[in-house]
């Protein structure tokens, strides 16, 4: 099996329970906790493209406060939302598990089966 990377929010209870699905396969996995250590603009395009998602709205936190101070319901430019995600990570939508070139929102965790078949 290829590597297996999730971007994780520990106090996130659906990130925590996609860690664990993780852990009981057996799968050793990379944690990025991408709240400490935010990701670049250009990392985003990368794994948005991964995900397979037509605008970046689809991967953000639409409900989270920053994205309503921000004003960014009405935006329409795609890189400035993505400069928002990088600049507020909380934007993200998690967990983000990512194996190959393949990734998904783990929203259930049960979809990690999805990515890797079993």
């Amino acid at each position: 099996m290829e590597k297996v990377t999730i971007w994780h929010n520990p106090r996130c209870t659906k990130s925590r329970e996609a860690l664990k699905e993780l852990e009981a396969r057996n799968l050793e996995c990379e944690v990025i906790k991408y709240l400490d250590n935010p990701p670049s603009k250009d990392e985003l395009k990368v794994l948005l493209e991964m995900l397979g998602f037509e605008s970046v709205r689809e991967w953000m936190r639409t409900k989270e406060a920053i994205y309503k101070e921000l004003g960014l319901k009405n935006e329409t430019d795609e890189e400035k939302l993505l400069e928002a995600m990088a600049e507020h990570p909380k934007l993200i939508e998690r967990p983000v598990v990512i194996v190959g070139q393949k990734a998904i929102i783990a929203r259930p965790f049960s979809r990690i089966s999805e990515l890797i078949g079993e």
